[in-house]
């Protein structure tokens, strides 16, 4: 399994995953329509490779898809491609509507076409990996994790519309035999994320000396995985994962929101003491928000059947990845400050008319 398509390889987790393959020897197409959470800047040190190579396609174009499949000719692909921020589903839920679901249903058409055309060796090596969320499975109580056969609850559009691509991934298993496998992770944090998400928002938040948000009191929890421990579980699960399977990725770090802010600010008074020009720790800035629509309290994922059947354990802690990934964060400005010169500006969204 040397020849390997990555969809959506210029986002925070795809990127993280490219540049992953790519030094592990295999050679990848990274498939990407380059939205606002694309950027090629994250991929730099890897653009000239002989073994690495970029399509500006968008996954609900299927002609582009049927002629970049065929002309790479993958020995699997790796379904990463999705709109993925919760607010922004909720400002706008048929972007995620016509990428999640439509795009994915293209994508797995066009990929059991090639898949049925191809020798029957290769049909039984060639895998269909599809990389989903915790998300769908809705909200746990205090107590509880959610395991592969968790039931499937979405609460938000975005939830909703990667549970759909969910469904019609093990459908085509069913119905065709791709041989596909599913992997639903946790919340992923670490290097290139774009700064709309939760950890970066804290750290460039602590930079400027603005108002960190934190919705309602902080008190939802989440599990909290380094992105480069999930790529690491990916690239295992499609050598060793079986098709059929599903395969719940956690990192075995659960954190009331306020307490990842509020260790996020700790970090930042340790590493980058002042560097906002205040002189009051960096926990000041926490501002309580009015909190998100439809808020599920709890995800916690039950990683055991990776571990038991495939051998895969996080490698970093609440401490290591966290430290880590601040660090990357001020070494980095250049990068994030190309993110920050665009549309985006860590404004918040997913707010209803009428709330605040």
């Amino acid at each position: 399994m040397k020849r390997i398509v990555v969809t959506g390889g210029a986002g925070f987790i795809g990127s993280n995953l490219v540049r992953r393959l790519i030094r592990a020897g295999y050679f990848v197409l990274n498939i990407d329509g380059l939205t606002y959470a694309g950027n090629l800047c994250s991929l730099e040190d890897i653009a000239l490779l002989a073994n690495y190579r970029f399509a500006h396609i968008d996954i609900t174009d299927p002609q582009k898809l049927k002629s970049a499949i065929d002309e790479f000719a993958p020995d699997a692909i790796m379904h990463l491609a999705a709109e993925s921020h919760v607010d922004r589903s909720i400002d706008g839920p048929g972007q995620f509507i016509q990428t999640n679901v439509v795009g994915s249903f293209h994508l797995l058409q066009v990929t059991c076409q090639y898949w049925q055309n191809l020798p029957t060796q290769m049909q039984e090596k060639f895998r269909f990996l599809h990389v989903s969320t915790d998300e769908v499975y809705g909200s746990l109580g205090i107590t509880g994790k959610f395991t592969e056969t968790s039931r499937y609850d979405p609460h938000s559009p975005y939830s909703a519309s990667k549970a759909a691509s969910d469904h019609l991934a093990r459908a085509w298993f069913e119905t065709y035999g791709l041989p596909v496998i599913v992997t639903n992770c946790s919340n992923n944090y670490g290097p290139y994320q774009f700064p709309e998400k939760l950890v970066p928002v804290v750290i460039l938040k602590c930079l400027r000396g603005e108002p960190i948000p934190v919705y309602g009191k902080g008190e939802n929890v989440r599990d909290w995985l380094y992105v480069e421990d999930h790529c690491e579980a990916l690239e295992l699960v499609l050598r060793k994962g079986q098709p059929g399977q599903s395969y719940n990725v956690g990192g075995n770090n659960e954190l009331r929101n306020i307490d990842l802010v509020q260790t996020l600010c700790n970090l930042m008074d340790a590493l980058a003491p002042q560097a906002s020009g205040l002189q009051t720790p960096a926990s000041s800035l926490i501002s309580f928000v009015t909190d998100r629509p439809g808020h599920d309290l709890r995800y916690a994922i039950d990683s055991s059947k990776i571990q038991r059947e495939l051998g895969w354990r996080p490698r970093q802690d609440s401490d290591s990845g966290f430290r880590t990934t601040v660090q990357w964060y001020l070494e980095n400005q250049a990068w994030w400050q190309d993110v920050l010169s665009g549309k985006y500006r860590l404004e918040r969204q997913g707010v209803i008319r009428g709330s605040v």
